[in-house]
């Protein structure tokens, strides 16, 4: 991973994200229970639960996805739960999916060009019939996908149709199309879910070098919880759609909530007790707390 000089300078002001009270219900089904908690600018948050406890739902709430029964999600002066997806990346929001969602058949800066496209200001028939103003903004928008690829260790691969690189690579440009938007705040999706070891390591060092270099706020769901431990500022869980824990990764990793969500409270068992370093042990990387 190379530091990019002109990435850092560019770097917004980020403003706090404030989940307040946040409710999603799909009929008699409520999804989420008055969900509250705050991601300080410039942080790793990590939202995590066992399989159902509604992380997926909060963050298609984040991107106008889903729709608040009830409460609000601010992001600075903007009121994210009444705005579409569109919107949402107008004001600096990025999302990089769980599921690799690119086109196999396009090149690496042709993937990467689509994050740029909300940004783009010449028109289709200007860059149709390529006048100056749209060659600029093209060559503009080019510099910077090569930019962040480099930035990714992927600017090798600028030109490599995206179905032939290799998963890990695939999942970086995943995360490469959600910095193209110029996000202020990056939501990654399991980002290393299906990655073995050495992978996981790699995305590890991407998304500490985001964080570092650009300053951005990262709110992740992610399973590995070995992963989740070393790079999250805070970690907030869910448990059937309501807040159980929020604090730091030592103060979740010892919550007594949190160890009866991941692995039972022990009542019905011989009544030993949960050695709390089970919840996130170092090489944790199983998906906890399945759901019958």
């Amino acid at each position: 991973m190379k530091a990019v000089t002109d990435l850092e300078q560019q770097a917004p002001e980020i403003p706090p994200v404030e989940i307040d009270h946040v409710s999603v219900r799909f009929g008699a089904i409520t999804a989420l229970n008055d969900v509250s908690f705050t991601v300080d600018p410039g942080t790793i948050h990590a939202l995590i639960g066992p399989n159902g406890a509604g992380k997926s739902t909060l963050f298609n709430v984040l991107s106008g996805v889903y729709e608040a029964a009830e409460g609000q999600v601010r992001f600075g002066d903007a009121r994210l739960d009444r705005m579409r997806p569109h919107q949402i990346a107008g004001v600096g929001v990025a999302r990089a999916f769980q599921n690799i969602a690119l086109s196999g058949t396009q090149s690496v800066a042709e993937n990467l060009m689509l994050g740029r496209h909300h940004l783009t200001r010449a028109g289709f028939l200007a860059s149709g019939l390529r006048l100056p103003r749209a060659t600029r903004e093209a060559k503009r928008h080019g510099a910077r996908v090569a930019e962040i690829a480099e930035f990714l260790d992927l600017g090798d691969k600028l030109h490599t149709p995206v179905g032939v690189l290799s998963y890990g690579d695939q999942k970086r440009v995943e995360v490469a199309r959600a910095l193209c938007i110029e996000p202020r705040l990056l939501l990654l999706d399991e980002p290393v879910a299906g990655m073995n070891a050495e992978e996981t390591a790699r995305m590890a060092a991407v998304i500490l070098e985001i964080r570092n270099a650009l300053g951005i706020s990262i709110l992740l769901v992610e399973h590995d919880m070995g992963m989740v431990m070393s790079l999250a500022d805070r970690v907030t869980v869910l448990d059937f759609g309501r807040r159980i824990a929020d604090g730091t990764p030592a103060q979740v990793q010892s919550d007594p909530e949190v160890i009866r969500a991941y692995l039972g409270s022990g009542d019905e068992g011989s009544g030993d007790e949960t050695d709390p370093s089970e919840v996130a042990g170092p090489h944790s990387s199983e998906t906890p707390g399945t759901r019958p």
